[in-house]
């Protein structure tokens, strides 16, 4: 039966003024073009598998245009249907079946299938070569066990009704599932190519994906270059052509190659920038709040230095934090002395303890515990790793000097990103530079990097208590109660002082007059399925 809607005649006639003016708007106004978007990355991605990727914001930058999940991001960072078309959950909250959408495709042309789900689940918990997300996906059943070995891959909670039917059990029932499913880590795998190919798959010679654009060429530390994927079930609403992403190690170096019109985006730029960049360049430098923080790994691991807690400790007593927001980072970003960002939903953090005592009292305090920690007659040495850019640089070396007040010598070591996140992920450092931005909003996401087995647990913290209380935080479904325990975790890893966090990051952004549909928002992703061009 056909539905009529009746609309009266007083507002008909107003939706067609509207309507006439936004053809007179459409008609004065330039152009879109059917463009090339260039994108400077803050690095090179590690792979362009969703499961072998090292977890930077680059590696996010570039797999998310190229892969779709069941799951996606609109320009605000809302959560939406991506491959699935809908899906329903059991009255017990632990079950999720969702329907695929029946005109999603691979580059090639192939259907995407449940099936290519269950592989992609399967390879990220692969015990053999785990993702470095896997743990991610531990609400899922079996994944766990699946991860450490324990149990077949085929036994996890993943599983194929039919062709555009995937069934989700869960050890208990999450509230952010959906959320999970967005990560590029839970994109599909083309399990028809993977079967001819084997690892050879994501080769750039014979890669497909199912995102809204396809890669096409990759030259090494220079770009790579996608385009735009025709069999994209909402191909017509993608207006680029295409986009090439240029890994831009030195922010530097982007902003003065946006300045000359080559990059209409640039996903960073030195933050001491940020002023003169602001004057000159007005809306184009987008600073926004991020859920993101920037800290030092210490390796806890036997043998280092700072698998002494009095140590770690004494390390974060010494930095003044406030020099690093105010005076490097010309007063953009917010101290840390807790892990968790402010602002994450149904959630109060926690707070280091000692740092709420003046200076000098810290000091003192970091002195006495080096030499209980017998570096009293010869000093501590450590080494120092970032990846390069100027703005990391300038606070490793405020570091060194804050360090060098309690008798700590440092050695500065840098490398270029996907070498020195390699290394974390390796447990190849001293003391290592690192950050992250959440993937979903809410606690666990930045607390469960601590977690004993995460491959994001770069220091290598283990404590038993934080690990329980993870787990039953993963089990409660009152959020008051839930965000109680959450909270009392953070606040056993912060008193062995597992890390050292310096400051609550914000997303920087240079954008182009021309890119239109861009949106900050606290999670700083932006599919470029949602951005345009207009010429100039």
């Amino acid at each position: 039966m056909t539905s009529l809607l009746f609309i009266p005649s007083s507002r008909l006639k107003r939706i067609l003024a509207a309507g006439c003016s936004a053809l007179l708007f459409a008609a004065l106004a330039p152009p879109l073009q059917a463009a090339t978007l260039r994108m400077a990355i803050q690095g090179e991605p590690a792979s362009l598998a969703p499961a072998r990727v090292n977890g930077t914001v680059f590696d996010n930058d570039v797999l998310g245009d190229l892969y779709e999940g069941l799951v996606t991001l609109d320009a605000t960072g809302r959560y939406i249907p991506g491959v699935a078309s809908g899906w329903q959950v059991s009255d017990d909250g632990r079950t999720y079946t969702f329907e695929l959408r029946e005109d999603a495709r691979w580059s090639d042309g192939e259907p995407v299938k449940a099936v290519d789900f269950v592989t992609a689940f399967r390879t990220a918990l692969d015990p053999k070569s785990p993702s470095v997300y896997a743990s991610l996906f531990y609400p899922i059943e079996g994944a766990q066990q699946a991860a450490r070995g324990e149990v077949a891959l085929e036994s996890i909670g993943v599983s194929a009704e039919n062709e555009h039917q995937l069934r989700i059990e869960l050890v208990q029932p999450i509230t952010y599932l959906p959320a999970l499913l967005a990560h590029i880590a839970a994109s599909p795998l083309p399990t028809h190519l993977i079967e001819r190919l084997g690892d050879d798959w994501s080769s750039i010679d014979e890669i497909v994906t199912n995102g809204a654009f396809a890669p096409r060429s990759w030259v090494s530390h220079d770009h790579l270059s996608a385009v735009k994927n025709p069999y994209f079930h909402a191909a017509e609403s993608v207006a680029l052509e295409g986009i090439d992403y240029y890994p831009m190690e030195d922010p530097a170096a982007g902003v003065q190659r946006f300045r000359a019109g080559e990059f209409d985006v640039v996903r960073s730029f030195p933050v001491g920038d940020y002023p003169r960049l602001a004057q000159q360049l007005g809306e184009q430098v987008r600073l926004s709040t991020e859920l993101g923080v920037y800290y030092y790994a210490l390796n806890q691991r036997d043998g280092q230095p700072t698998s002494d807690k009095r140590v770690r400790e004494a390390l974060n007593l010494a930095i003044d934090r406030e020099v690093i927001a105010d005076k490097i980072m010309q007063g953009t970003v917010i101290p840390a002395e807790s892990f968790v960002p402010p602002g994450v939903d149904h959630y109060q953090g926690a707070q280091m303890p000692g740092l709420d005592a003046p200076l000098d009292q810290r000091q003192a305090r970091a002195r006495t515990l080096l030499s209980d920690a017998g570096y009293s007659a010869s000093p501590l040495v450590l080494r120092l790793a970032f990846n390069e850019n100027r703005t990391n640089r300038s606070i490793a070396i405020a570091v060194a000097a804050m360090w060098r007040a309690i008798g700590v010598e440092t050695e500065l070591v840098n490398a270029e990103a996907s070498v020195h996140f390699s290394n974390l992920a390796g447990g190849q450092f001293g003391i290592g530079r690192a950050s992250w931005i959440g993937d979903y909003d809410d606690a666990d996401n930045f607390l469960g990097i601590l977690q004993s087995g995460n491959a994001k647990n770069y220091g290598g913290y283990r404590d038993d208590q934080f690990d329980a209380l993870l787990e039953r935080a993963a089990a409660e479904q009152d959020q008051q109660r839930r965000a109680a325990i959450l909270q009392a975790a953070e606040a056993q890893a912060l008193d062995d002082y597992a890390l050292l966090p310096l400051y609550f990051d914000a997303s920087r952004n240079l954008v182009a007059e021309g890119v239109k549909g861009w949106q900050d928002n606290v999670l700083n992703r932006h599919l470029a399925r949602w951005l345009s061009l207009q010429a100039q």
